[in-house]
């Protein structure tokens, strides 16, 4: 059975240091799909940061690029299997050089913390109760 795949593409200022940004939080990097001025970051089987290099991305878009760290262009939310792993995911990016981008939301059932890559690019983690999913 054919499984969609979302390769979320983001312009950084330097490949490498947001190499090692991810790979801080223990994702791999792809040596097939990465050169100098891209790197694919591999968050899961399905799910693809693909890293480029501005000049890179503006060849993709005839838009302005915007700047994550003074405008909004897109939140990334990523699922965690429990509350330990949110802060454990967020913690790793915040000891690797990103920053906390909003309160922590604890509403019981699910709980979500976020942090801004070197970028500024916001990544959102979540857990939700199985349990209040079913019900």
């Amino acid at each position: 059975m054919y499984q969609q795949m979302i390769f979320v593409n983001l312009p950084v200022a330097d490949v490498d240091a947001s190499k090692k940004f991810f790979t801080e939080l223990g994702y791999s990097i792809n040596p097939q799909f990465s050169d100098e001025t891209t790197a694919s970051v591999v968050i899961s089987d399905t799910i693809v940061v693909m890293l480029l290099d501005k000049e890179k991305y503006a060849q993709f878009t005839k838009k302005e690029i915007a700047d994550a760290t003074r405008t909004s262009e897109v939140l990334i939310a990523l699922s965690a299997e429990s509350r330990e792993k949110v802060d454990e995911l967020v913690d790793k990016a915040l000891a690797a050089g990103g920053t906390t981008a909003g309160e922590t939301q604890d509403m019981g059932f699910m709980y979500g913390r976020s942090f801004d890559d070197l970028d500024g690019h916001t990544f959102e983690v979540v857990w939700m109760d199985p349990a209040a999913i079913e019900g």
